[in-house]
């Protein structure tokens, strides 16, 4: 089984995750994706509590799509997968994350434990991926062929929309009074 990891402060859930998620998944570059929702978010101060981005992921789960609940404390990527090997045996792990991060891949804790994985990288903001790729000795899948979502987290804090958010999450936010 290939199980994709996709860690990230999801402050909110929204439909660009989801785009990227459903892609994933039906275009065969992983079986299954395990969201893990950060605790701490290497210094964002702005994320609501822990418990209501879980709750919001929930309403995205199915056979295909796991809400993490317990990894949720570790801040370093290779923390996490030292933990997630332990737990899940015979799987093919990928890590995924947004062409921004493979810029800075190299001042990542341990990064270089992280190069034993596949990295799937979704292209976006013009970024030359492949510029940054080929100083590492990684295994890499770029992912070219999604159409980019130019979607930010903080505008969508700013002006919550049916237009950006799923109905029920956004239900959700305005039933908790939450990013007020």
């Amino acid at each position: 089984m290939k199980l994709g990891i996709y860690m990230g402060s999801f402050n909110p859930p929204h439909n660009g995750h989801m785009a990227i998620i459903n892609h994933l998944i039906n275009n065969n570059y992983v079986d299954k994706i395990l969201l893990v929702p950060t605790l701490g978010y290497w210094g964002k101060t702005d994320l609501i509590d822990i418990k209501h981005r879980i709750k919001m992921l929930k309403y995205f789960e199915n056979d295909n799509i796991i809400v993490d609940t317990k990894h949720n404390k570790y801040i370093y990527t290779s923390e996490l997968m030292h933990e997630l090997e332990k737990e899940y045996l015979n799987v093919d792990f990928s890590i995924i994350m947004g062409a921004d991060n493979i810029i800075h891949l190299d001042k990542w804790k341990n990064y270089q434990e992280l190069l034993k994985y596949n990295i799937i990288i979704i292209n976006r903001d013009n970024i030359d991926v492949l510029k940054y790729i080929k100083k590492y000795n990684g295994d890499f899948t770029i992912v070219n062929d999604l159409k980019p979502i130019n979607i930010s987290s903080t505008e969508i804090r700013k002006n919550l929309s049916s237009k950006y958010i799923d109905k029920s999450v956004l239900e959700y936010i305005n039933s908790h009074n939450l990013y007020k």
